[in-house]
This record gives structure tokens, C-alpha cells and sequence, in this order.
């Protein structure tokens, strides 16, 4: 990027952010974030000579070995039967170069001195590893002036200008320098993405590496071989070298993080504010308990002289006065109802002795309430009877006689109304007056018993205290726990935020922009070379900057490569890396390393046909396109087939490769 464009940029997110631009350069310095991002540079890695050399042990071919393969341009064939040694030369040129083994491997016990000629980025370095007990006892990278003069070398020569590039003395010292030289060297830079939103999690060069030795054919990922974290998408976006690639992640994750702590800090803050409300409500609640009790406690009048033996035998005597006035007042109770049952009884009877001669005559008679002989009570229809049809109400005969007196019985009907009515009024002034005495008595014993309780807690010393020491207690703990204000905004990081944000959005548009041309070349070299590699119903693909492809064949839907049979994806996967190199190559960009490392591809095949025009095909295109490619196999017939005798690696039929 040029200077004017780094300014531009500078401007750019200083204007969308409202910052000045000093400020925005504060800011991406402060979390170490690129506002340059200049072209990268070559990052081709060539293989030129490996050289195992160890003891085998066993029974099959035991003895001492000191074995060196060297390796062609274009496609390179080890040929051998299985289990003789294919796949652990891609797994030891692994070592060498990722820093640890892919997968561990059986025959590491057996090697002693491990060698590796290459050239990264145009610079001859060799690769010198001595083994004991299947780990790295030492190590050194060596560099010369050429690829030819290291091959005779193990060790640093200054007059030979072979210089170490570092040294390890263990397997994880080994890796961890390796790793960082492979990233200097081929000019790339870690791939960060967040993690869990709290923090950031780093890869480097083993994922690079993984776009170099491709995973198995059923393996999900397009390119590399992790799928998680958004990385095929982010080895993509670096392969194609597009512009702020790498600033956008770095940019963009620390955004996310920063959004996320920030968030996290807020809810902290809300849920400490919210538990500190809770803890003030419960003390208060008790401050007031406390309270409640302290003034209970000391509200026993001075002048109380009676003891506490005194008030209880006080209380107890007005409680059995009580029950004695209780007794006496439900028994005035009964008379009263009585009294009045009565009253009311004369009132009707002085009301049938006005109006009917049978009630006159039936006056001075027994007036049942039921059969004397079989005690049903006489129902209301006899009595109506007796009064309208003059027939007695028990025998249900004719009532006959004369009615010579009729003033006297109702003078005497009335004169028992005035009775029973004076008997109701009296009754009732007995009841009024026990309950007068009752709700007395009550109040008193009710008095009695405060009086008691607050002698008994007058008398408790120790607990008024404590109950002091309470409230006190309560009360302090009010004071040292005040409300919580609300958490103050911090300028600074409320405005590297704003600074973040804005990055973020103008680096996307800019990454957005670029690719846009880019990946439509990528998706019709991809597609053509799908069909040379024998995909035949193949129409187009669709790949994004997410590394996701979607593949149409034969008028079909589009599917997604994960989709796809397992050797479509080994050929899909070839085609991304050829067509990321074409298409650097016309747009002048630093790619893919250009060293593919695949193991048994007919593996992944159906049928012989297949594979002989898929390796046929890639060995042109490797030739074409500086692209190395090393493939293991057990067919001998294909591999003279399809290559040239310099470019295959063979071991005699059941003998090992090394």
C-alpha cells in the first residue's frame, strides 16, 4: 500500500469515527494493529533433497540405512508397496518444516539423523535434526549461498558462508523456532480470530501448513485442515494476498473483544449494583426487626412495681374469671333466645285469638308440637287447617263449642305478650351486662399480659443488650455498604471502540472491494480445472471470502463442497490451490507456497481411469505453474504412466523406500 494510501485510510477511518487522525493512530498503535500494509513477498518453498538415516529393527529388512530421495520440480511419485515407508516421508519432510509431526508415526524409534534441503522464499536453508528415542535431541537450520553447498553440510561453516539460522536443543524448543522462521520467511502473519467472546485465540504456521499437506479426501475443509475459528476462509483471503487482509482480522477481532469486555463489564457492573440493592434491603429489613425488638425491650413503665410472679398469678385469675364470665354469659344467652322464641309465640297467639273463634276455643288447650303417640311434628298444613277449617290440628276432628268469652281470652293473650315481652328485655339486659363484664375482664387480662411480657424483658438485661448491640451492628453495616453509582463511561475506550468500529467497516469494504474481481477469476480457473481433473458434469463454482464452495453439476442445485464424493474433493482441493496461483500470477500477488504434499490420492478413487487422468492432468499443470507436487503410491504401473523416470521415487517391488 502507498504512503498517500496508508494517509488516506488514516483520514478515512478519523472521519467515519469523528476522531482525529491522531487519535485513530493512537489507537491502532496502542493494541498493535498495522495502518501499513506493504506488498507481501515471494513465499515459494521448494523441496530439493531428504536424507533419513537411522537403524531399522524388526524382521523385515533390519539393519542400518543412510537413505537420501531428491526431489524434481512439477509432480513427484513415491512408489512403493504398502507399509514400506511412503507416508512417513511426507510425515519426516512434516517434521522438518511444520516443527512437529502431522500424525505420529511408527518408525520414528528407528532414525538418527534427519535431513532437509530447501528453499523458502528463494533462500537455500537445510534442515539438520539428530534423534534419540524418537525426539529431537538437537537441531539447526542452516543457510548458505546455495542449495548445493548445504547438501554436504550438518553443521554451521563460516569460511563456506553456511550460518545457523537457529538452534534447538529438544523437540518443543524446535517447533516453537520453526514455526516463527516459516512465518517470517514466507512473510505471514498470525491468524487471530476472538474466542468465546472474551479473549483471542492465534494460529500460525501449522495451519498455513495445512493448505500444504492436504487433508484426506473425506476431510470437511476446502482449504487447510481446520475448520473451526473461520480458517479456511482466512488461508484464502492471505493466498490471495488481498489487501488489509490480515489488518482486517487483527482490526476486526480486536473489536470483538473489545466489545466484549466491555459488555462483560456492564453486566458486571449491573449485577453488582443490583446484589449491593439486595444486601441494603435485607439489612435494612433487619435494622428495623432490631429495632422493633430494642424498643420492646425497654418499654417497661418505671413506676410498675408488681413482680413477675405477681402478674402471672394476676393474669392466671383473669383468665379462669374470664372462663367463669364465659360460662355464665352463653347461659344468659340460651335465656335470651328462649325468652324470645317465647315472646314471639305469644305475638302470634295473640294475633290468631283476634282473628279466628277456633284459636279462642283451642286457647286454654294444649298446644303440641307433635303427635303425643308417635312424635312427628305436626306439619304446617294441619296448622293452617286448624285455623281455616276450625279442625284440631292433632286429631285433624271439628273444633266445636261456643265462643261466650271472646274479651277474656284475648284480654289473657295479651296480658301473656306483655309478659313474655318484659321476660325478652330482661334477658336480654343480663346478656349486655355479662358481656360488658366479659370484654372487661378480657381488656384487663389483655393489660395483664403486656404488663408481664414487659416485666419479663425488663428484667432481661442481656438481651436488650444484644439487642443494642444489633441495631448498632446493622447500623454500620448500613454505612460501609452505601448504593453503588452507576459505572462512569471510560473516554478512552469508548473512543478506541468508535476508532475499532470504523476500521473495521471501511477495511471491509476495501477487502470487499478488491475481491470482488479476484474471485471471480479464482471461480473460473477453479471450475476449469475441476473439469481437466475429471469432473466432467462440472458448470461453474462459487467460492467467498469464507472459503465456502458451492459446486453445480449437471444442471443440478448448487451443493457445497462438503457435499461432494470424497475424490471430487481432493480434485476441488488441487484445483483451489493451481487456480490461487494462476490467478496471483496475473495479479501480480504473493499466494500459496506452492508445495503440495498428498498422500494416496487413487485412495480416493473409484475407478483407475479416474486417477490416471487427474495425475496426468496436475503433472502438466505443475510443470506450468511452478507448483511442486509430491503424491505417495503403491501402483508402479500408474506412476510410470503418468510421470517422467526423473520425477518418480521408487522402491523395488516389497522392498522399503528407505
Amino acid at each position: 500500500m502507498a504512503e498517500d494510501d496508508d494517509v488516506l485510510l488514516e483520514s478515512r477511518i478519523a472521519a467515519r469515527a469523528g476522531v482525529p487522525v491522531e487519535n485513530v493512530r493512537s489507537v491502532f498503535a496502542g493494541y498493535g494493529l498495522p495502518l501499513v500494509s506493504p506488498p507481501a513477498r515471494s513465499r515459494t518453498l521448494r523441496l530439493h533433497r531428504l536424507r533419513i538415516a537411522g537403524e531399522r529393527a524388526g524382521t523385515v529388512h533390519p539393519g542400518p540405512f543412510d537413505t537420501e530421495m531428491r526431489f524434481s520440480e512439477g509432480l513427484t511419485g513415491l512408489v512403493a508397496s504398502n507399509l514400506r515407508g511412503k507416508t512417513s516421508v511426507l510425515e519426516l519432510v512434516t517434521w522438518c518444516l511444520r516443527g512437529s509431526p502431522r500424525e505420529p508415526t511408527g518408525v520414528r524409534h528407528w532414525l538418527r539423523e534427519l535431513d532437509l534441503d530447501v528453499v523458502v522464499a528463494g533462500k537455500p536453508m537445510g534442515f539438520r535434526l539428530d534423534l534419540a528415542d524418537e525426539e529431537i535431541s538437537s537441531a539447526v537450520v542452516l543457510s548458505g549461498p546455495d542449495i548445493a553447498a548445504l547438501e554436504s553440510a550438518r553443521t554451521p561453516d563460516r569460511v563456506r558462508e553456511i550460518v545457523p539460522v537457529l538452534r534447538a536443543s529438544g523437540s518443543e524448543s524446535y517447533s516453537e523456532q520453526v514455526q516463527a522462521l516459516m512465518m517470517d520467511r514466507l512473510d505471514l502473519h498470525p491468524l487471530v480470530n476472538s474466542f468465546q467472546q472474551t479473549g483471542t485465540q492465534t494460529h500460525g504456521w501449522p495451519v498455513y501448513f495445512g493448505a500444504v499437506y492436504l487433508p484426506a479426501g473425506r476431510d470437511k475443509a476446502l482449504l487447510g485442515d481446520v475448520v473451526t475459528g473461520g480458517l479456511p476462509g482466512r488461508l484464502l483471503q492471505v493466498f490471495l494476498d488481498l489487501p488489509a487482509a490480515a489488518a482486517l482480522t487483527r482490526v476486526k477481532t480486536a473489536s470483538d473483544v473489545l466489545t466484549a469486555k466491555r459488555k462483560a463489564r456492564l453486566a458486571a457492573d449491573k449485577t453488582a449494583r443490583d446484589q449491593r440493592t439486595g444486601e441494603r434491603k435485607k439489612i435494612k429489613d433487619d435494622l428495623a426487626k432490631a429495632k422493633e425488638q430494642l424498643a420492646l425491650l425497654t418499654s417497661a413503665e418505671p413506676g410498675e412495681q408488681e413482680t413477675l410472679t405477681e402478674l402471672a398469678a394476676r393474669a392466671v385469675q383473669l383468665a379462669r374469671g374470664i372462663a367463669d364470665a364465659q360460662d355464665a354469659w352463653e347461659e344468659l344467652m340460651q335465656a335470651h333466645r328462649r325468652a324470645r322464641v317465647q315472646r314471639q309465640h305469644d305475638a302470634k297467639l295473640v294475633n290468631d285469638v283476634t282473628e279466628s273463634a277456633t284459636a279462642r276455643l283451642l286457647f286454654h288447650g294444649l298446644d303440641p308440637k307433635a303427635c303425643p303417640r308417635c312424635d312427628q311434628p305436626i306439619a304446617g298444613d294441619r296448622r293452617r287447617q286448624e285455623r281455616d277449617s276450625h279442625a284440631c290440628a292433632v286429631c285433624a276432628r271439628p273444633v266445636h263449642g261456643d265462643d261466650d268469652t271472646p274479651q277474656e281470652v284475648l284480654d289473657e293473650a295479651r296480658q301473656r305478650l306483655e309478659e313474655s315481652t318484659a321476660d325478652e328485655k330482661a334477658a336480654k339486659k343480663a346478656l349486655e351486662t355479662a358481656e360488658a363484664g366479659l370484654a372487661r375482664l378480657t381488656a384487663e387480662l389483655d393489660l395483664a399480659q403486656a404488663q408481664l411480657r414487659r416485666a419479663e424483658f425488663a428484667v432481661q438485661v442481656p438481651a436488650r443488650v444484644r439487642a443494642q448491640e444489633d441495631v448498632l451492628r446493622l447500623e454500620g453495616a448500613l454505612s460501609v455498604f452505601p448504593e453503588l453509582p452507576p459505572l462512569p463511561d471510560d473516554p478512552i475506550e469508548a473512543e478506541a471502540l468508535k476508532v475499532l468500529k470504523a476500521g473495521t467497516r471501511i477495511l471491509e469494504g476495501d477487502h470487499q472491494a478488491a475481491s470482488e474481481s479476484l474471485f471471480a477469476d479464482v471461480n473460473r480457473e477453479i471450475a476449469d480445472l475441476g473439469r481437466r481433473f475429471g469432473i466432467d458434469s462440472l458448470e461453474s463454482v462459487k467460492i467467498n471470502r469464507a472459503a465456502h464452495l458451492d459446486v453445480t453439476k449437471g444442471g443440478d442445485r448448487p451443493k457445497p463442497f462438503g457435499e461432494q464424493s470424497p475424490g471430487e474433493r481432493l480434485r476441488l482441493r488441487i484445483a483451489v490451490v493451481i487456480a490461487l496461483l494462476r490467478v496471483g500470477a496475473a495479479h501480480n500477488v504473493s499466494t500459496h507456497p506452492g508445495l503440495l504434499l498428498i498422500d494416496s490420492p487413487k485412495a480416493e478413487e473409484v475407478q483407475d481411469l479416474d486417477i490416471r487422468r487427474l495425475l496426468g492432468e496436475l503433472s502438466e499443470l505443475a510443470a506450468h505453474n511452478h507448483l511442486q507436487v509430491l503424491i505417495t503410491t503403491r501402483d508402479f504401473e500408474l506412476a510410470h504412466d503418468v510421470l517422467p523416470e526423473q520425477n518418480v521415487i521408487e522402491a523395488p517391488e516389497g522392498k522399503p523406500l528407505w
